[in-house]
């Protein structure tokens, strides 16, 4: 079997996407890599790489000894944590994806997953139901480099003939890892803060809806994805992807229903900028058409599970 690379493994998405693609090629055939010097326990049961993906020849040296016919590029810098750092974010989100891209140019790479976001959208375009082709102003470093990646992503398909696939994803809850310093993570931090002190200053207003997703799905909608037969794919930008919606009243009025006593306060920051910029719902018709996508997990259920599973102990 051919090997896969997930660049990012230690990130949020990265370590439950790791250990599902080893569940289905075997431990071997998946290398973690990130820039961390050890990888974390849960990933230890297979091959390890520390990476930098700024690292350019070292990537390209690794993926082409090795190999590696199929990359999973997560690493980047999310939306609040880019605004703080613009140079940076802007090198880490672009110059990666170019890395990686030429490689499958090259013919070294057979097939490429590199992830969009919600923050290709601005305050220009439509909030509710958001189509898939739409008005795309960025307001934000992090939206600004993801959009300019789909228009690459489709170039390279267009012009090389590589097999580039994404989603733009919404804000994603997980009870595996720690928030990464994105603008929906208040919605992870919730229940780390509802079990350790049964109450949680919110960054962002009570009614500000948001489009989000429980793990398990992304993690499914990602694999679906890559799985799908090539022709399936006729989208190489990236495809709107929807789970839920909600506010975080309607997170916190869940979480109660739960644990009662818990209590939730507002103080907006400017984080709430970035958020009133981005959609409210998403239409992902097209990535159900093409390639079958179907979410599972409603609110009611994801909060029970991270209310059960969240381990305080790793703040």
């Amino acid at each position: 079997m051919s090997k896969t690379i997930v660049i990012g493994a230690c990130g949020q998405i990265g370590t439950e996407l790791v250990l599902a693609l080893r569940k289905r090629k075997g431990n071997d055939a998946v290398y973690a890599a990130d820039l961390k010097d050890e990888c974390p326990t849960v990933l230890s049961q297979g091959p390890y790489v520390q990476l930098d993906i700024l690292n350019s020849e070292n990537v390209r040296q690794f993926i082409i000894e090795n190999e590696i016919k199929e990359v999973y590029l997560l690493a980047a810098l999310l939306s609040a944590t880019a605004e703080k750092n613009p140079d940076f974010a802007w090198r880490l989100n672009m110059e990666g994806l170019f890395t990686i891209l030429d490689l499958a140019k090259e013919q070294h790479i057979d097939k490429i997953f590199w992830p969009s976001s919600i923050a290709v959208f601005g305050p220009t375009t439509p909030r509710d139901n958001t189509p898939q082709f739409t008005v795309m102003e960025p307001s934000t470093v992090y939206g600004i480099s993801k959009q300019a990646g789909e228009r690459w992503c489709e170039y390279y398909f267009n012009k090389f003939g590589v097999d580039v696939r994404s989603i733009r994803y919404p804000g994603l809850i997980s009870y595996t890892s720690l928030p990464g310093g994105g603008t929906t993570d208040y919605a992870v931090d919730i229940f780390y803060q509802a079990k350790l002190k049964n109450q949680y200053t919110c960054f962002l207003s009570e009614n500000t809806a948001l489009p989000m997703m429980f793990m398990e799905d992304a993690i499914r909608a990602t694999i679906e994805l890559m799985e799908a037969p090539k022709e399936a794919i006729k989208i190489r930008s990236a495809y709107n992807l929807a789970g839920i919606s909600f506010t975080p009243k309607e997170l916190a009025a869940a979480i109660q229903n739960i644990q009662p006593e818990f209590e939730i306060s507002y103080a907006p920051d400017f984080r709430q900028n970035i958020a009133d910029s981005w959609p409210k719902s998403i239409d992902d018709s097209y990535a159900t058409a093409n390639w079958g996508w179907k979410e599972q997990f409603g609110l009611t259920e994801m909060v029970k599970i991270m209310l059960e599973k969240v381990d305080v102990n790793l703040l």
